[in-house]
């Protein structure tokens, strides 16, 4: 039986907010759906959900580092170029406030924002932080830098937050995100 993404490539890229363990859960949905998913991670978002999980996960090498070159991989050695390349479409979960200025800011000093910058695929960001942060007109200003350049913000959503306040700086339901990617690339089957 085919599934809705049987035969797309789907990276998503993981930020350093404490929604990264929800990160687990997108992957795991949208292979399920049948995408072949490859993950790329701030070093932020290995302080909440290791890069061996995700490999798990997705089967897949996580890209953790600029500068982890396995000798056993044949390549140029710059995975950010080689995922850029292969992806279909760019899903960015927990994506902190400083991670959503770095994107809008084209600074690429990790796997997920030197991908993105060489990426010509859509980006998909799901932010995730405190309601004060997400709220700040800094913050407002990159999120519209990057939907202004075509980029979709999916959420934050209310609900309780890390802090344990209840107000807007969720990151959006992993089933919200996967549909995001499901309408980009079938048009919602």
């Amino acid at each position: 039986m085919t599934q809705p993404l049987d035969g797309h490539r789907v990276l998503v890229g993981v930020g350093g907010s404490v929604a990264a363990f929800k990160a687990c859960q997108v992957v795991t949905d949208l292979r399920r759906e049948g995408a072949e998913v490859k993950v790329a991670m701030t070093d932020a978002a290995t302080r909440f959900v290791t890069p061996t999980l995700l490999r798990a996960l997705s089967g897949h090498r996580v890209a953790a580092g600029l500068w982890d070159d396995d000798p056993a991989e044949a390549g140029h050695g710059m995975a950010h170029l080689e995922l850029a390349a292969w992806c279909e479409v760019q899903v960015v979960v927990a994506a902190s406030a400083d991670l959503i200025a770095r994107l809008a800011l084209g600074l690429a000093a990790d796997p997920v924002t030197a991908t993105a910058l060489a990426c010509r695929a859509p980006l998909l960001v799901a932010p995730a932080m405190e309601s004060a942060m997400w709220e700040h007109p800094a913050t407002q200003g990159h999120a519209a830098t990057l939907t202004a350049r075509g980029g979709r913000i999916i959420g934050p959503v209310y609900g309780r937050l890390a802090s344990g306040h209840e107000s807007t700086g969720r990151m959006a339901d992993p089933e919200v995100i996967v549909a995001a990617v499901r309408e980009l690339l079938v048009g919602g089957a």
